[in-house]
């Protein structure tokens, strides 16, 4: 899966003069939280609601209402934006964007292709994709194991559990020579394929079954 697959194309955009006052308004009227800032067709920073906010007077501030809508409508989105940009590219892999958010510790990335803002990618949105790849709305049975970490593994887990039946895979957490491996499995019984597992010789940690969620 790739960043374009799951970013919100062509995102709204303001000019580093656009007044504070009105990029609140669109962000409110909007719903959205981020606002790429666009100096012609090049990104040169962005604007979150937070930094809106933060540019506000305190509530404790002595200034009269006129005074506070003057000063404010005097205050461009350039004052205030977050600038160098963290970016990622649309043909970057999803898990690069959600690399760069935890590491910059920022909750959306504008989008760029051949150097163009092209969309912006968010925390839901990764978290869209995470619901997908573990195939949470098929319902089904989850079950967690403890897998020795060597060549072969997962070609024992198909032949307990049928390939064709298995939705989802996902590895985490490498410890001791074991990997943790959630599979989520359709079309078939509990019961039989926890003794199929065993009888494998696979360490099974939890089982639970699910049901299908609608979107």
């Amino acid at each position: 899966m790739l960043v374009r697959d799951w970013m919100t194309p062509n995102p709204r955009t303001v000019a580093p003069d656009t007044p504070v006052l009105d990029a609140i308004k669109m962000l409110k009227d909007q719903g959205y939280r981020r606002l790429p800032v666009l100096e012609g067709d090049r990104l040169v920073g962005i604007v979150t609601d937070k930094d809106l906010k933060d540019a506000m007077p305190s509530k404790a501030t002595t200034l009269s209402v006129w005074e506070l809508n003057y000063l404010l409508s005097k205050l461009a989105v350039s004052e205030v934006m977050a600038k160098p940009v963290i970016t990622v590219d649309a043909d970057e892999p999803l898990e690069e964007a959600a690399l760069l958010m935890e590491e910059y510790k920022v909750g959306g990335l504008p989008v760029l292709s051949k150097g163009k803002l092209v969309g912006i990618i968010t925390i839901t949105d990764v978290l869209k994709a995470f619901i997908e790849v573990m195939g949470m709305r098929e319902g089904g049975l989850r079950i967690t194991l403890d897998v020795e970490d060597k060549p072969g593994a997962l070609e024992r887990l198909g032949a307990a559990v049928k390939p064709s039946n298995i939705v989802s895979v996902a590895t985490a957490g490498r410890h001791d020579g074991y990997r943790i491996v959630v599979l989520r499995v359709i079309g078939e019984a509990l019961d039989t394929v926890v003794d199929r597992l065993k009888n494998a010789g696979e360490k099974v940690l939890d089982v639970r079954e699910t049901k299908p969620r609608k979107l």
